[in-house]
């Protein structure tokens, strides 16, 4: 905290700092902590937290310290990080709508049953096809990411260190949570079979001591598609594979919907921080 002594922040830190600070520490915290969908909102609830902590500072008085011609610099740079986050919420945003939209389609398919295999094969081709279009465009997403994380740090002034620290903590959740849509922390450690199993069998792979909490429920689905076209379960497999993949999809849209809500409150936040910001550069 030695850097919140500045000159710039009164000799007392402001109730403010210390929230943002204790707020600040517990975000890390649960960074640490695994990804699902659950603990992925908490923290994208926790980042709007922090955003409207830091547009209450930036009203006060000290805050206007960034419009002195000296720090225009700074305050440039934290104009274009605001708008990175916001196209990165942006990509978010599209992908889950996407998914949502293709999981509209699958599951009215996969309820007139009446439907033959090779029309059911096609809504799941194309499910499959969105997918990969969204997981493509997250992986060239999280690559150029990962380049403007290593900008120096070398601000003078306290508040831009914070909004600085905030930027790089928001853009570390996106991370997680990009790669939460594209599926890829399954991928490595489960074979498709083994994620099929989970959904035929979920009780019994429970009772096996297997976590359940921390289901990735769009790479679940995804293997689960993926092996009902790819392999020839049998009828009384395929018609349980089935009713175990409705359930997944039931429960992924659940997930995109609270995604999809805390995402666009967090999107209000940030756009309110970067006006601030503005109404700073033209003060």
């Amino acid at each position: 905290n030695h850097h919140f002594r500045s000159n710039s922040f009164p000799t007392r830190a402001h109730p403010l700092i210390s929230e943002f600070n204790e707020q600040l520490s517990s975000l890390r915290f649960s960074e640490a902590t695994s990804s699902s969908s659950t603990s992925l909102s908490q923290k994208l609830i926790g980042l709007q937290d922090l955003h409207d902590c830091v547009d209450n500072l930036l009203l006060l008085p000290f805050s206007q310290a960034l419009a002195q011609e000296q720090n225009q610099k700074w305050l440039n740079e934290l104009l274009d990080g605001s708008l990175r986050l916001l196209d990165v919420c942006g990509i978010a945003r599209d992908a889950l709508l996407q998914t949502k939209e293709c999981t509209h389609e699958l599951q009215s398919t996969l309820r007139r049953r009446h439907g033959s295999k090779m029309e059911l094969a096609r809504e799941v081709e194309k499910y499959l096809a969105s997918r990969k279009v969204a997981k493509k465009a997250i992986k060239k997403v999280l690559k150029g990411m990962q380049t403007k994380l290593n900008s120096k740090k070398n601000e003078d002034l306290a508040i831009v260190s914070l909004l600085k620290e905030l930027e790089a903590g928001t853009i570390l959740v996106f991370e997680s949570l990009l790669t939460f849509i594209a599926g890829s922390n399954l991928q490595s450690k489960s074979s498709g079979w083994f994620v099929v199993s989970k959904l035929v069998h979920p009780k019994r792979i429970a009772c096996e001591g297997e976590e359940t909490d921390d289901a990735n429920e769009f790479e679940m689905v995804d293997a689960a598609l993926q092996s009902l076209i790819s392999h020839k379960p049998s009828k009384s497999d395929f018609s349980l594979l089935i009713d175990n993949v409705q359930t997944g999809l039931r429960k992924l849209e659940l997930n995109i919907q609270d995604l999809e809500e805390v995402l666009e409150c967090l999107s209000r936040s940030i756009v309110k921080t970067r006006v601030s910001l503005l109404n700073i550069l033209n003060h």
